[in-house]
């Protein structure tokens, strides 16, 4: 049972990896461990020292592994003003140069640093303490020589020295570490490129106005950034001019945003005319034009109007007027079945005077 959940669990992490997830699943995430100790690294004279011998190892021996309670010691120094990635890649290195390795940092004190190399911007104890806080380093070495002396190597007990291979000319020598390297003592690391205490001063010091401006800004006085009355106007001034610029900035910016809406609605207005009158003209066309509908209602029209003011068509041949037939002879009825009053007057003038009667 055990073996087959394990099989199901190692399909699932397959799947996972592969993207073949279901959609609506959740992805089991693996709780994340800190790598680093929980506290800074202790400085050596706080250290208990060791009561065994000091006996070295080979370079072949530390790249083959030693046990755990015999790490390789290696040691890397440096300055370590205003700490940075690049410092820190370099522990890094230092630190990954073998399997089992105890990293022991020798930060120099003010005092050298300033008489070999220059002013720094941390003070010593801010740069003991930042190198402490590096999660690469086991062991820090407050006021480390210069210059690496046997003595001090048997005193720490160190087994490497680990430096970038480039000869660092100091102390009125060509190459410092030049008898670590002929001790076979030597471990090799390269430089971070694009990063360094150097070149963080030179751009503070390139752009001085701006960082002097915003210290001005979060409340710091002229004194405290040895800065004259005349400069502090001035700067003061130059923040004031910057924020009307600014805001001139921001208005141009609003203006551009604004032109470019109007801009974008009177395109879309445009585009909406255009659709809106080919509509219109194919309507007008559809209605008006050579074969539009008026025409076709206006035929009809007009056919119709002629239907019903043009009389109808006469026939052929007109019917024969019948002939009227003759009026009935007038009689007066008193005078029926008895003789004429004038049945005395001659029989043509009484009955050509009858016959005109009947045809008024």
């Amino acid at each position: 049972m055990e073996a087959h959940s394990s099989g199901l669990s190692r399909k699932r992490k397959r799947e996972e990896l592969n993207g073949e997830m279901k959609d609506g699943e959740c992805v089991r995430k693996i709780p994340r461990r800190t790598l680093g100790p929980r506290d800074p690294a202790p400085f050596a004279d706080e250290v208990e020292a060791a009561k065994t011998p000091y006996v070295r190892v080979s370079m072949e021996e530390a790249q083959r592994g030693t046990p755990d309670d015999r790490p390789v010691r290696v040691y890397a120094d440096g300055i370590f003003d205003m700490f940075h990635s690049g410092h820190a890649r370099a522990l890094m290195q230092a630190k990954c140069l073998f399997p089992n390795t105890h990293l022991i940092v020798g930060v120099c004190s003010d005092d050298l640093t300033h008489t070999f190399k220059g002013f720094t911007v941390m003070n010593e104890d801010e740069r003991y303490d930042a190198v402490s806080h590096c999660r690469y380093v086991d062991e820090v070495v407050r006021n480390a020589p210069w210059t690496l002396t046997s003595e001090f190597l048997a005193e720490h007990r160190i087994d490497f020295v680990a430096h970038d291979d480039i000869p660092y000319i100091s102390a009125g020598s060509d190459d410092v570490y030049k008898h670590i390297k002929d001790a076979g003592m030597f471990a090799p690391t390269e430089r971070t490129e694009g990063i360094s205490t150097s070149d963080i001063i030179t751009r503070i010091v390139r752009d001085y106005d701006v960082y002097v401006r915003r210290n001005l800004q979060r409340g710091y006085t002229a004194k405290e950034l040895n800065v004259s009355f005349i400069n502090e106007k001035k700067y003061h001034l130059q923040e004031h001019v910057d924020k009307v610029k600014q805001k001139v900035r921001d208005v141009e910016e609003k203006s551009k945003e604004f032109v470019q809406k109007v801009e974008e609605k009177g395109i879309d207005l445009i585009q909406k005319w255009e659709e809106k009158s080919r509509e219109f003209i194919g309507n007008f066309l559809q209605m008006f034009g050579p074969d539009g509908a008026l025409k076709h209602m206006l035929k009809e029209g007009k056919g119709r109007m002629l239907q019903a003011i043009s009389p109808r068509q006469s026939p052929n041949s007109s019917p024969v007027r019948e002939e009227r037939s003759p009026s009935p002879t007038f009689r007066l009825p008193f005078f029926a079945k008895t003789s004429s009053p004038f049945h005395s007057l001659p029989a043509h003038h009484s009955s050509t005077h009858f016959s005109k009667d009947e045809e008024d």
